[in-house]
């Protein structure tokens, strides 16, 4: 540290007052006792401003030699002082500012649903995957979100969860996937309860955008849980205002299209999300970037938006890693003020540490080893606007979530060709994988109803007669002599074995013993409030037989066609519907 450009500061001239003595560190000391005890008056001689602030002078007038204590033991105390306070300081800065960007998070609650889908068990190197909900809200409960998204009439009704995605890390955190389901499908909403009013809705079977109405973001996980088998770890939530704030933060985002578009209200088509592009490349920001996220008709349809989104997600991910975001402390603190503005979270992840944790994990997978897709569907019977679950093509993709199989081949050379290295976590892993938890009851007196569902969710096919009272003689004669075959069917695509919430894990142990009679995977396992004894529930995937029919195990990158599978490294251009072009 650099000296005072006055030296010997603190030896400044001065007549020691009775009872003081002179210190050559410049204080004085009352009372200074003299060899016999008694007090001596020192008169402390002049100094010159020439002198060494070093040493002292003896009684004499004389130099004294240099003491401990002198000079250079004041500047370290000094030294110590002032770097304590810049310490003290900054970290309180720093601490204020933490506060104030976790003050920015709302949370809410994780799973506001029934589902009783149980977290896959570690792999052998003790590490599990990581599961999260991105949905993006149609709120207008605001003027900047009613400027952005228009509809005035629709301000302060719930909002609807126009956007879902499934980010999946794998447990080795060396590959991730994105799934996507569009906003016209239906599937079953289960039995929901709204946090914020406590108000309690019953399941009942619409569009998957509607669960956010039914009791928030953690409604919709329960809903996402219940369809996939996939436990979710959390969930995300961001409105339009969010959508923009990300986009400036960012810098802007390139995306591409292969014709001018103008995605405007047409005759007999209202609507439209404004968004205007010539044909190329263009890096959009803000209020732009919305509109590619939100346009649909002029990408011909919901599926086309996905793969419009998934492109643009893919984009800012390789613009993220250009930037060293991650690691330039600049462009971190934008992007934490913006994400921990716009963002909503699941509550056990609401602190900035967090939310900067989970950033980190995404980090480490490299941008090839990132696969977007959309969970394969078909046309819906009932309603020829919405979509359903194609019954093959969606169970393959969700059972690769489920066991943690990479969606691209950079996998395959791993061992088993699993996840990253061949040793992800299963969703059918689980307390009784390992041994845990209570043994199931006797079979002879354990409640069985089967519930015959062969003929699927989609009503496209018949049902198989008899096929429950097959399936409950054959569970007879495994033990189960109370297995009794239910007079009401129960559509299912997939069949399942459930079990009363309320009975906890001995139930779930009393309903794994009958999948495991008639070998049925411990993932299609779970607790509902719909059922008072366990339940198995015979999907259109089982239509003969009294085994169900033994699953292949997908290989890495063995994606059906029909999910429509984008790597993160690869570029593209999104074609334009001919009505759209100008």
């Amino acid at each position: 540290m650099a000296q005072s450009s006055v030296r010997g500061e603190g030896a400044r001239p001065r007549a020691a007052c009775a009872g003081e003595g002179s210190r050559g560190d410049g204080s004085s000391q009352a009372g200074e006792r003299g060899g016999n005890g008694g007090s001596r008056v020192r008169t402390a001689p002049r100094r010159s401003a020439a002198d060494d602030g070093g040493g002292g002078e003896g009684p004499d007038g004389g130099r004294r030699p240099v003491r401990p204590g002198g000079r250079p033991r004041r500047i370290l105390r000094w030294s110590a002082l002032i770097l304590s306070v810049l310490i003290l300081g900054t970290a309180g800065a720093g601490y204020l500012y933490y506060r104030h960007l976790n003050g920015n998070i709302a949370k809410g609650t994780r799973n506001s649903g029934e589902s009783g889908v149980e977290k896959a068990g570690p792999n052998s190197d003790g590490q599990t995957p990581l599961n999260i909900l991105l949905i993006g809200s149609d709120s207008r409960n605001s003027d900047e979100n009613v400027e952005l998204g228009g509809s005035k009439d629709q301000r302060g009704s719930k909002p609807l969860a126009d956007v879902q995605m499934l980010v999946h890390v794998s447990a080795d955190r060396r590959s991730a996937s994105v799934v996507s389901i569009p906003r016209d499908t239906r599937v079953t909403i289960p039995r929901c309860e709204d946090p914020e009013t406590g108000e309690t809705y019953p399941e009942t079977n619409g569009i998957i955008n509607m669960s956010l109405q039914r009791g928030g973001a953690g409604c919709t996980l329960a809903t996402w849980q219940n369809l996939t088998g996939v436990y979710i770890d959390h969930w995300m939530m961001v409105d339009f205002g969010g959508v923009v704030k990300m986009a400036d933060a960012v810098g802007g985002v390139e995306v591409c299209v292969r014709q001018n578009v103008w995605d405007r209200p047409l005759p007999g088509v209202p609507g439209g999300s404004g968004l205007k592009l010539k044909a190329g490349s263009k890096k959009i920001k803000g209020k732009q970037a919305l509109q590619w996220l939100r346009t649909r008709h002029a990408f011909e349809s919901d599926l086309g938006r996905a793969k419009a989104q998934h492109m643009y997600m893919n984009s800012m991910i390789r613009t993220l890693k250009s930037q060293n975001a991650f690691t330039d402390s600049g462009r971190l603190m934008g992007l934490a003020e913006a994400a921990t503005e716009s963002l909503e979270v699941s509550e056990e992840i609401g602190t900035v540490k967090k939310l900067y944790d989970l950033g980190m994990k995404l980090k480490t997978v490299p941008t090839e080893r990132f696969t977007m897709t959309t969970m394969p569907t078909v046309p819906d019977p009932q309603n020829g606007n919405h979509l359903i679950p194609r019954p093959t093509d969606a169970d393959k993709l969700w059972s690769m979530v489920r066991d943690d199989v990479s969606f691209d081949k950079g996998g395959e050379s791993d061992k088993d060709g699993k996840g990253g290295d061949g040793k992800g976590g299963s969703a059918s892993e689980g307390p009784e994988a390992t041994g845990t938890g209570p043994a199931a009851a006797p079979a002879e007196g354990l409640a069985v109803t089967v519930v015959n569902g062969t003929a699927g969710e989609d009503s496209t096919q018949a049902p198989v007669g008899n096929r429950a009272s097959e399936i409950a003689g054959a569970l007879q004669g495994k033990g189960f002599a109370k297995a009794v075959a239910s007079a009401q069917p129960g559509p299912s695509s997939r069949t399942q074995v459930t079990y009363p919430k309320g009975s906890g894990a001995q139930g779930r142990a009393n309903a794994l013993s009958v999948a495991r009679a008639v070998g049925v995977p411990s993932g299609q396992v779970r607790a509902t409030a719909d059922v008072v004894t366990t339940t198995l529930t015979i999907g259109s995937d089982w239509r003969e037989g009294t085994a169900y029919p033994k699953q292949s195990t997908p290989r890495a990158g063995d994606l059906p066609e029909s999910a429509d599978a984008l790597n993160g490294a690869q570029k593209g251009c999104m074609p334009v519907y001919a009505p759209y072009r100008y």
